[in-house]
């Protein structure tokens, strides 16, 4: 969806007319979404936040980072994110033990392909911005696992993370005896996050799938709001081939009754989406018809958005972090905070603008259009996929001015690193082609021999090692005085991402 400049905006005195225009605008672009609502139910009314958190490093203490360390050593042992059993049997068993905690709190649970953890934090600011309690579980982690389970806005400090799974551990072996296979990395962490929740306890917990949605492991609870980001082709071997037959196995998180907060989708994957709410009678509300972006002007260090909710319009709202992409993660988390508060179907207005103001203003999101250093400015983005890159590269031309950009790239060899590159190749310069220490990492070698077939072998400079690849990148930033407006963006997997953000010492 595109955004009317300030100056085209109508007069703010008659704000349905500018809704009215983005309206228009959703239904030009995907007239189908006007007909395929049929039978389901839309949402639409006339109507001191937590402080940013960045990621946490190794513990100082020694013996707690030792015990930190062989908790991950443990959860290391086990199954890992990528191979899968696609069931929720022995989730669900774990829970049963545990006294099903994942059901002594609402929640709201997140799926889509691109843009979930920014969205869960965004949601994450605005509910502890109106004085609740928040847990939030979100994956992968950037630099240490602890982000992944957050209270109160802040990751789980390690004493409290090796706790938790202290107090599990003996109901996970437990369920490990009774089932044909150990439950996985996945799923005690799962199972950690849903029991912590349960003993802090919170008000509201703000869940990301990690895969998927009908059989991932979160799905064990009901989730009254349930949020679908974008949809796009990623995980095709697991998932299905299509957008809507992703959306398919994404639906599964929309329970029965539930407010379905539905952004901009592929008219395929809409229609799914749209036809579960119907089966289940979820309550539907749709980007760009019940809720949108109406406008956004780039601003120092951010953008500043007007949003209509559910409730009316929010003015002047600051959000500090770049690109059109993440002003429709904040108007999807807006919707999500309203609908969870029953604003749109129990009561009318809107959510306090000051609140909600200060919320977003203090949302952080590590490795997503971060920048990390200056002269030459270096940006970290986790684009994984081709629709994540292509946002990046909107994003990163839209709010810097760089006259030559080099691009380190180290990818995961299960994606599309061709479609990646392909979106990156109109903004990079030149590109380092490297690698993480995953072993799950693409070999560098065979990553350049892709880039050389996308950018031509003059552009293409290949360092197998993360830091070199850094020091490269940054040289040709530098090596020349006409590109003093010289950066560096280093994107293609959250791995690659999380170690430079470590060897360029952010912490």
């Amino acid at each position: 969806m595109s955004e009317p400049r300030p100056s085209d905006r109508h007069d703010a005195s008659d704000p349905d007319d500018t809704f009215a225009e983005i309206v228009d605008e959703a239904t030009q672009r995907d007239p189908d979404l006007a007909v395929i609502e049929a039978g389901s139910r839309t949402l639409r009314t006339r109507s001191g936040p937590p402080q940013g958190q960045d990621v946490p490093v190794r513990p100082a203490d020694p013996e707690v980072d030792k015990a930190l360390r062989a908790v991950e050593q443990e959860l290391a042992g086990r199954w890992g994110e990528t191979k899968l059993e696609p069931s929720v049997t022995r989730i669900a068993a774990l829970m049963d033990v545990l006294g099903e905690p994942q059901r002594a709190y609402p929640s709201i649970h997140i799926t889509g392909t691109n843009g979930k953890t920014s969205t869960a934090r965004m949601i994450e600011a605005l509910l502890g911005a109106f004085d609740l309690r928040t847990g939030r579980y979100t994956s992968p982690h950037v630099q240490s696992i602890t982000e992944r389970i957050s209270l109160d806005g802040a990751p789980m400090d390690p004493e409290r993370f090796i706790e938790a799974y202290q107090d599990i551990k003996p109901y996970v072996e437990m369920v490990d005896a009774q089932q044909p296979y150990r439950l996985s990395f996945f799923e005690v962490l799962t199972g950690m996050a849903y029991a912590a929740f349960a003993d802090a306890p919170v008000d509201v917990a703000v869940v990301e799938v990690g895969m998927g949605g009908s059989w991932d492991a979160t799905n064990v609870i009901d989730a009254s709001v349930a949020v679908v980001t974008p949809i796009s082709l990623d995980h095709t071997d697991r998932l299905g081939a299509t957008p809507a037959e992703i959306a398919g196995e994404k639906a599964g998180i929309i329970k029965q009754d539930a407010t379905v907060i539905l952004a901009q989708q592929p008219v395929d994957a809409a229609q799914v989406m749209l036809k579960k709410a119907v089966e289940v009678d979820a309550t539907v509300a749709r980007e760009g018809m019940e809720f949108g972006v109406i406008s956004r002007e780039i601003a120092v260090g951010g953008q500043l958005l007007t949003l209509r909710g559910l409730g009316g319009e929010y003015t002047e709202v600051f959000l500090p972090l770049y690109g059109a992409h993440q002003a429709h993660n904040a108007a999807v988390a807006l919707c999500a905070v309203e609908a969870f508060f029953g604003i749109g179907a129990e009561q009318p207005g809107a959510l306090d603008i000051d609140t909600v103001r200060q919320a977003f203003a203090a949302v952080v999101s590590p490795g997503r259009l971060e920048v990390v250093r200056s002269s030459p400015t270096v940006v970290l983005d986790a684009a994984h996929n081709p629709a994540g890159a292509r946002a990046c590269a909107d994003g990163l031309s839209e709010a810097f001015g760089f006259s030559r950009l080099i691009g380190v790239v180290g990818a995961s060899g299960d994606k599309d690193v061709r479609g990646l590159l392909e979106a990156f190749e109109p903004i990079f310069a030149e590109v380092v082609i490297t690698q993480n220490s995953s072993d799950r990492a693409m070999d560098a070698d065979e990553l350049a021999a892709v880039a050389v077939e996308v950018f031509g072998s003059d552009r293409v400079q290949v360092e197998p090692r993360l830091d070199d690849a850094l020091e490269a990148a940054i040289t040709l930033a530098e090596e020349e005085d006409e590109y003093a407006g010289a950066g560096v963006l280093v994107t293609g997997s959250v791995i690659t991402v999380g170690e430079a953000r470590l060897l360029l010492g952010r912490h």
